[in-house]
This record gives C-alpha cells, structure tokens and sequence, in this order.
C-alpha cells in the first residue's frame, strides 16, 4: 500500500483524518458508434462535517475533461483530479494472472516438445531415404561389372531387400509425424485459449487517475457519488443477418451489435445501453459558399483540355474518388425520439478490455416483401434477385457493413446496408439468377468523329435486349436501361423504344427506363431501344 500512502501524502495534512477512501467499477456504459460516456455510480458513508471522498481507481487514460460528478446524501464543494496516481493490483488478481501465465508457459512448453518429437520422426524418415537413394547408386559402381552371376544376384537381393527396408520406415515415419502433429491441434486449441484467458486479465494497468471530492455533509449518513465522463477507446456496431424465404417472400431481419473496448480496465456486469449518436463526428452544418460559373468557346475549352497537366488528372481522379466513397434470446429494447436510437440490453454485459469482440442482440424484425428479378443488361449477363423491403417496422435500420444475406437457408454474401427509416423502402440484393442471362446488342452506331470530343452535329445509335429464362420456373423481371438527357434548348435528343417502358426516369434518375413484364420458362423477351442526338453546327458534344 506505499503508493496509496505516497499519493495520499500529497493532500493537505489538515483534513487526513477527514479523508474517505472510495473504490470504484464501471456501473453503466452509453457506447456509440464511436466512443463511449461511462458512469462510476459509488456508495459512501460519511460522519457530520467536511470531508474529501478520494476516487483512486479511474484508468490513467481517464479524459480528465470531461469528467462530470454528482453526490447525493451530501452537499458537493470542489473537484480536483490528476492522472499521475498509482495503486497496485490486488492480491487476488495477481494471483489470477499469475496462474494463466503458468498455464500459458506449460502448454507453450508442451507445444514446443511435441514439435520437436515430430521433428525427430520427420528425421528419420530422411535418413531412410538418404539411405535408399545410396542403395540405388551401387548399380552405378565400376566393380559390379566384375562380379559373377551368383555374387551379382546376391548383390541385387541384399540391395533390393535393404531399399525395400528403407522405403518401408521412410513411409512409417512419415505416417508416424503426420500422426503426432494432428495429434498436436487440440493442443495448440488449449493454448489459443489460455493466451486470450490471460489476455481478458492482464489488461488491468497499474497506472491510475484519482479524483478528489470535496463534501459537506449535514449529519451523518449514506450516500453516493456519480462520476461520469466520455472516451473514445469504445464502439459498437450494427451487425445483421437477413434470412429471405423465397416461396413466401418472408424476410427475417435478425439485429445485432458487435461491441469492444480498449480503456485498460475490464467491464464488469455494467448496464449497458447502444446509442446511435454520433459525438465523434460532425455536429454542426457545413459552411455554403458563393457559387462562381464561368462560360468558356469550343475553342478554350478544347486548349484546356489538352493542356491538363498529369498533377491535374491525379487531383481531379482524388476528388471524383472522394465523393464516390461519401455516398430466445436476450433482446435489447429500443427506443426512439425523432433524432436518434437507443437500445437497453435487459442484463448486465461484461467486456475485456483489448480483448473480447462481443455481439449483443438486438432483436428480430419480420416483413413481407416482394420479389422481382432485376436485369441491367448495359453492366451484367446475368439478373439478380431483389427484395423490395418497406420498414413498417417504427425504427430505423441502421447502416452496417456487417450484413450477411441468406436465400432458403444459404448464405449468399456480404453487403453494405444502408440506413432505412421508419417508412423508409429499400432494394435488397439476394445474389445472381445464373439462369436469366442477359445480352446488349448495339445494332447501329453514328459516332460522328471519334474521341473524347464528338465534334459532328449527330449521334444516333439503336441496341437490341435480350432476357432469355433458363431457369425452368416463370420469373417476374424489371429490365433497366438508359437513353441520355439534356437540359440546354439547343441539345435535342429523341429516343424511342418498343416494347415502351413501363418507367421513366426511373428511381428519380433521369433518363433511366425500366421496364416490368413476367417471363415464363423458355422464353425471350426481346426490348429494341435507340436514340439520336443533334446540336447546332460549330458546337461540341461532351
């Protein structure tokens, strides 16, 4: 205890006898998308007068900052930290960690024995062979040439019989090693799981930040004191697993949450509560600046394009990437308020520090959907099965990159999914349909001069679609496709289709056609699409 006495020996001498040492545990933990705000909730008792409650056990790490107190059953003075404090492990923890180490060390040392045992089988059986390969030379020898029948067949018989011999424990010992490492795994399984023992115990570090709390208390009695204050070395996020029946169209949205912690100091049966707030993130709007357009002639414009300097592109390129990534069990009850979520899990969770990756459920959303299979021949040859999902479910779906879809009980694949609000609906992919392939044919093309700039007044091109079901069962199907647009008078673009779409600008994306039809087993649907474009004389097509 000479580092409790050393750090307590720093206080002022006058109120020693006045001191109430306290120990403190995590006792709940709001945890967000990134970081956490954690509660120490820490009972006292106190005689009449003026003491300081000393809180010796926060993480050194611990943001002195932001730290927020609250006591009940006294009145509250002043405040003071410092993260300079240490106090030792106890006792019963030592000996805990010193039990996993002596664990760890022996199945370590057993690991390493075995590994040599099969080394020294894996050398024998080099030595047989070493040994057959000499045998197999003595044919070579000048003085067999010499030897009569009789001694050149006992030679061959000893030869042979001796290879034989070789090979044979070559063989044995090879089946001997293979035998002894498999024999290893469940070894090297224990020792895994000694390690992460060992690690979900060591993470407690000596070095502590203390509080000091200044009280008045009327008369003697019971109290408590709140500490609360917020990290960023803690996270969670939505996991999900979407089962979709396809002869139903059932889809079961089964909710998770994977959640860690890194404090150096481990979590005991805290109450433990998900927020999707995001305090590490923006949380003000952006500034809006004046927008300045500038009109350029065919000829300046073609100037600065060739003029584009090889820093030019790879800026350009950085800036087209940057906005293209911008785009029964325990249940968990959620709650929502118009702004965020919250989810209460109805036990206490324990997490290890560094150590442990833990998932937490969140519940299961149930929905009907409808099924259509989605073809967009102008990328793919095959179509894909969507799912068009309505949230009626009164929460949001938050987004996850921890999404893994399953069609009859067969997982398909991960997938990034987006937030979905309540009311919200989405598009959800459950693979490809092999049997729907798909073919874009362009028929006839007018490009006029080719290159970057098409510098005649016309454009005109017509591709024929194809959707051909293999499958052997009728599909409902939506064909996508495009026509371009334009939004200047002097730009005139036509296009014509047959069968006509059943969509227009389909999804709100101008120029996007969709058409929707059933395909029965066996047959082709067959979609003809062109369009023209023209444009004053001396002007370019970009």
């Amino acid at each position: 205890m000479r580092y409790l006495v050393a750090g307590l020996a720093l206080l002022p001498t006058s109120v020693w006898a006045e001191d109430i040492i306290l120990q403190s545990d995590v006792s709940a933990v709001t945890l967000y998308p990134g970081g956490a705000t954690i509660t120490r909730e820490v009972p006292f008792a106190a005689p009449a007068g003026q003491h300081q409650l000393i809180l010796s056990d926060l993480p050194r790490s611990t943001p002195l900052q932001s730290v927020r107190v609250a006591v009940e059953g006294a009145r509250m003075g002043s405040v003071s930290a410092r993260n300079d404090f240490v106090i030792p492990r106890d006792e019963d923890t030592n000996a805990a960690i010193k039990a996993a180490e002596d664990k760890v060390e022996q199945l370590e040392e057993e690991l390493r024995e075995g590994l040599a045992g099969v080394e020294r089988i894996r050398l024998e059986a080099e030595a047989a062979r070493t040994r057959a390969a000499f045998l197999a030379q003595l044919g070579d020898n000048e003085g067999v040439a010499g030897l009569d029948a009789t001694a050149l067949r006992e030679l061959i018989g000893v030869v042979g019989d001796e290879t034989l011999s070789a090979l044979q424990a070559a063989q044995d010992a090879d089946y001997r090693a293979d035998t002894a490492r498999a024999d290893l795994q469940d070894l090297q399984i224990e020792l895994e799981k000694a390690r992460a023992e060992l690690r979900a115990l060591v993470p407690e570090v000596e070095e502590r930040a203390m509080l000091s709390i200044a009280v008045d208390a009327a008369e003697a009695g019971e109290g408590s004191v709140t500490v609360t204050y917020n990290i960023q070395q803690a996270a969670w996020q939505p996991v999900y697993d979407l089962h979709l029946a396809r002869d139903t169209g059932a889809l079961a949205l089964e909710r998770g949450a994977f959640i860690q912690q890194n404090t150096g100091e481990n979590w005991e049966d805290v109450a433990l509560t998900l927020s999707t707030v995001r305090p590490s993130e923006q949380t003000a709007p952006s500034e809006i600046w004046p927008w300045l357009r500038r009109i350029y002639d065919p000829e300046q414009i073609q100037r600065r394009t060739k003029g584009i300097a090889e820093a030019d592109l790879g800026a350009f390129s950085g800036q087209v990437m940057a906005e293209a990534v911008a785009p029964e069990p325990m249940v968990a009850e959620a709650s929502f308020n118009g702004l965020a979520v919250t989810y209460s899990y109805p036990q206490p969770v324990s997490v290890a520090s560094g150590a442990d990756r833990s998932r937490v459920t969140l519940g299961t959303l149930e929905a009907e959907v409808d099924l259509i299979a989605q073809a967009v021949p102008i990328s793919d040859q095959t179509a894909f099965l969507m799912a068009n999902l309505k949230n009626d479910s009164g929460e949001l779906i938050l987004p996850s990159n921890e999404a893994s879809f399953y069609l009859d009980g067969r997982f398909i694949g991960r997938q990034y999914l987006i937030l979905i609000p309540a009311g919200g609906d989405v598009d959800l992919s459950f693979g490809p349909i092999d049997g729907l392939r798909l073919t874009r044919t362009v028929l006839d093309r007018n490009e006029g001069d080719r290159g970057v700039l098409t510098r005649s007044n016309e454009f005109t091109e017509e591709v024929r679609i194809e959707v051909e079901n293999l499958t052997g069962e009728n599909w409902a199907v939506r064909v996508l496709d495009r026509v371009p647009f334009s939004e200047q008078e002097d730009l005139e673009i036509d296009w014509s289709a047959g069968p006509k779409p059943s969509e227009t600008d389909y999804d709100n994306k101008r120029g996007v056609l969709a058409w929707d039809f059933d395909l029965p087993a066996g047959e082709t649907q067959q979609i003809k699409l062109g369009h023209s474009i023209d444009w004053p004389d001396g002007q370019i097509l970009q």
